[in-house]
This record gives structure tokens, sequence and C-alpha cells, in this order.
């Protein structure tokens, strides 16, 4: 049968070189790896997470070299539910843990209103419901595949460090092409939908030096800033747990942190600049209170604190000296844009301002107190409409909780409020539980994410919550953090035993 498969993929190749057709090619390629996913998916469910979440990050390189291709872009939802459909049949078999979320309540109250939100009369199709219900939803259920994947310490080293070695890869590409520009990793001619998303540059208001915004793997910038942000954020918990459990691997972790954090500043991105600075604050003051400052644990913490800074600043001194105009620029950018009392300083007008006026401009329309029905207004209705033939409703705003006034109305935006909040508080309570323990900075740093993502990040653009990445992760992360507790519990018991086995 492998001969077979390997013989006609052989002779469709041959076909596809001999015609010089090398875009047939690579989707032969593509459709083999597709194949080679399913299979692994259906094999064993814990390689598939990985592999599911591998194609994720890479399969926006595949489309914008492939003319923006749709096919390619649902190609993840096909994957998905391969993974689910195994994961499903490792339940029925009762090999893999269960939880009940601690927030299904909230959850599936939201839940209801979404789908009631698909039928409103005021959407110009169904097609936009189904739209928005793929955006919301088609990613919780990676809570409970979350929470079955964690069963050993060994699983959680294994987690974090395929995720250290992606962000890398990734990082690393997006450092060389915030210096060479838009001709790296994009093609020459990119699709007229996603153009504009690959060439974006950002100009200094005072000096006039621009930079250039890096897209590295993925089809637009704001995606590449997305996943530096969650990146940055496993990364730097990944770390605080490698002080307080092993010694392998903590000088690694501080090169990627190094490399991450080049890979930030040079993206020329002002709002992952500062959710990078704000997050590292907030990470050195729960560390100070959660973790087990005992005397030499103290000094040895304090040591690697020291280490990782030295990378971190160590990355920046050998991109200026190589490539001093690129980060000049960026700090020209950030100084003039981000200085507070600065006359060109727009940080409260982003921050605040803004967001604030869109959400109030979201009770200027008729419809708010029961909305235009879910995915109206969501990321990806230019394409129902160019595929569909269907008219948007063309009531947008740029502020995600008006984003949720304007499809779901202002039940809505309360249910995601309360869904949120419980989400959140549920999340602290874990996080107290595993204080002064090794496992508090993975812990924190998953709450803090949850938090960031669901509450003023969404509250800025509901496409923070609705991009694939920031929510597949999301998800997937709050199943391991509950799985914490036990994991802790079960590491503890084995060492007891071993001690009274002595």
């Amino acid at each position: 049968m492998l001969f077979l498969v390997f013989g006609v993929a052989a002779l469709l190749s041959s076909r596809y070189v001999i015609d010089d057709d090398f875009t047939g090619l690579a989707y032969l390629a593509l459709l083999s790896v597709g194949a080679v996913c399913v299979f692994a998916m259906l094999t064993n469910w814990r390689t598939g997470v990985y592999v599911f979440f591998t194609w994720l990050l890479f399969e926006d390189f595949a489309r914008k070299f492939l003319g923006n291709n749709m096919a390619i872009y649902f190609a993840k939802d096909f994957l998905v539910a391969v993974l689910y459909l195994s994961f499903f049949a490792a339940l029925r078999r009762r090999s893999v843990a269960v939880i009940r979320p601690p927030f299904l309540v909230p959850l599936l109250l939201f839940v209801w209103i979404g789908i009631m939100q698909v039928f409103n009369p005021a959407s110009t199709t169904v097609v936009y419901g189904v739209l928005g219900v793929k955006l919301f939803f088609s990613y919780m259920p990676l809570f409970f595949i979350g929470y079955a994947l964690l069963n050993s310490e060994a699983e959680l080293r294994r987690f974090f460090k395929i995720q250290a070695f992606l962000a890398l890869i990734i990082a690393s590409l997006g450092v060389a092409q915030s210096i060479i520009g838009p001709l790296f990793l994009n093609p020459a001619m990119p699709a007229e939908e996603i153009r504009g998303l690959s060439t974006l540059y950002r100009v200094a208001p005072e000096s006039g030096l621009f930079a250039y915004r890096a897209n590295s793997v993925f089809v637009s910038a704001g995606r590449y800033a997305n996943f530096m942000l969650v990146s940055w954020l496993l990364i730097l918990g990944f770390s605080g747990y490698l002080l307080l459990r092993h010694r392998r691997g903590r000088k690694p972790a501080s090169l990627i942190i190094g490399v991450l954090y080049a890979a930030i500043f040079l993206s020329a991105s002002r709002g992952l600049f500062m959710w990078t600075i704000g997050c590292v604050a907030v990470f050195a003051v729960a560390f100070a209170w959660g973790a087990p400052w005992r005397q030499r644990e103290a000094r040895r913490i304090l040591r690697n604190l020291q280490r990782t800074a030295l990378g971190i600043t160590v990355a920046l001194v050998i991109v200026f000296f190589i490539f001093p105009d690129a980060l000049l620029s960026r700090v020209a950018i950030y100084s003039e844009t981000l200085t507070p009392g600065n006359a060109t300083s727009e940080l409260q007008r982003r921050t605040w301002d803004y967001p604030m006026e869109n959400f109030m401009k979201a009770f200027d329309y008729p419809r708010w107190p029961y909305g235009y029905g879910i995915g109206t207004s969501s990321l990806g209705v230019q394409y129902v409409a160019k595929f569909f033939h269907e008219p948007p409703t063309g009531v947008v705003v740029e502020s995600g909780f008006g984003a949720l006034v304007i499809e779901l109305g202002i039940g809505g935006l309360v249910l995601w409020l309360i869904m949120s909040f419980a989400i959140v508080l549920s999340a602290w309570k874990v996080v107290k539980k595993l204080r002064g323990s090794p496992w508090f900075p993975i812990a924190f740093m998953i709450f803090w994410y949850a938090f960031l993502l669901l509450l003023p990040m969404t509250f800025a653009s509901l496409v923070a919550y609705e991009d694939f990445v920031l929510n597949a992760y999301l998800w997937l992360l709050l199943g391991i953090l509950f799985r914490l507790p036990r994991l802790a519990l079960s590491v503890e018991f084995a060492a007891s035993e071993k001690n009274l086995g002595k």
C-alpha cells in the first residue's frame, strides 16, 4: 500500500516538475503533509495536539505563497475536527482524564446567546452566523484536551519545550525579516486581499525614521505580534518553573527569551511593546509573591533572573552593533509615540480614548439592545461577502466590547463579562493553590494571559479573541492550568513514596 501511494505521489510530482508547475507541486506537498497530520492525529491524539498547533502556526506561510487560497485557511478546521474525533475515541475508552469546568454555566449561557444570534433577522445571511460560531466557539473543546494532555511532569516539559522551539524559529525569522524587509518570507506579488497586511511600515512622527512591521511566517503583522505575546508569556512562565524545579534547560530558556525580546522590539508593534513591558513588571511582582523564597533558592533565583536580563541586554546590543539603523528606528518610533507628555504621543489616545469612543459609538446604532447577529462584524466578513455575494451590514466599530454589542446586543456583552470574570476568578483560585510550588510561574502566566485576552485586549478589539492563534492557545492553556494542581499532588505523592521506600 505504501509502495502504491508513493508511486502515485512520485508520478504526480514528476508531471508537475516537467510542466514547471511548482504551484501544483506545492499543493501536492501540502496535501501529503495534511494526510500525514490526519494519520498522526487518528493514531495518537496526544501527538495530534502538537501536530495541530504546528500546522496552526505555519499554515499562513503556505497560504500567502499560494494566492491566499481559502482551502488552506479552512484546513485547520478539518484538522481540529479530526483531533476532536481522536480524543473522543480515547474518551470512550476511558483512557483520558476529564473535568467539569468550574465556569461551565456562564460559558454555556454565552454559547446559548451566540447560537441564538445566528438567526438574528438583521443578519443578511446565515453564513455570517456560521462564521461567528466558528470564531467564538470552535476551539473551546481544547480546554478538555489540554486538561487530559498533562498527565505527567515529563509531558509538561515536552509541551513547553516544543512551544519554545516553535517560538524560537518564528521569532528568529521575524528578526531577519525586520532587518531585510518585506521581500523576505513574502511572495513578490501577494494576493490583493493580503497585500496590505504584509507591506506595513511605521514612521516616527518627529524624526521621520521608518521601520517595516514584520509578519514572519504569518499573513499579517498583527497575527505575528499576537503570537509573540503568547510566546513571551509561555517562555517566561516556563523559565520560572525551570528556576525552581530543574537545572537543565535554564540557559537555553534565557537564550530564547533574548531572541524573543529582540523580535518583539524589532516588530515595530507599539501594542506588543507595551504589553511586553507590562507583563514583565507584573511577573516580577507575582514571582516575588508566589515563589518559595528560602535562603538558597532566593540566591539562585536572583542569579538566574540576572542571567535572563543579561540575555535580553546582550540580544539588543548585538542587534545595535550589527544593524544600528534597524534598532534606532524602532527606538525613535517607541519614544516619539509612547512617551507621556510628548506632543506626538499617542499613548492616551490609543489605549483609552479611541477604544472608548468606538465603544460608545456602538450605542448610536438602533439595534444595540439585541444586535445584528453573531459574525456580522467579525474577522473574515470580507470573504463571506466575496464568495457568497452577500453584503455585510456595514455596522462596524473599532472596539471589542462595542463589536459584542453590535453582534450580540447588550445582553451578549453582559454575558461575555460574566463568563470572562468567572474564568479569571476560577483560574486565580488555582494560582493561589500553587503558590510556593515550582508550578506557580506557569499557573500565573496562564491566568494572566486569560485575563489579558478576555478583558483588556478584547475591550480594545474583538480581533484579538477571534485570532485563531490566541483563541486556540487560550482554551488549551486553561485546560493545562486546571490540571496543574493534580499534577503537583501526584509528583509530591511519588516523591513521598520514594522516600518511604528508602
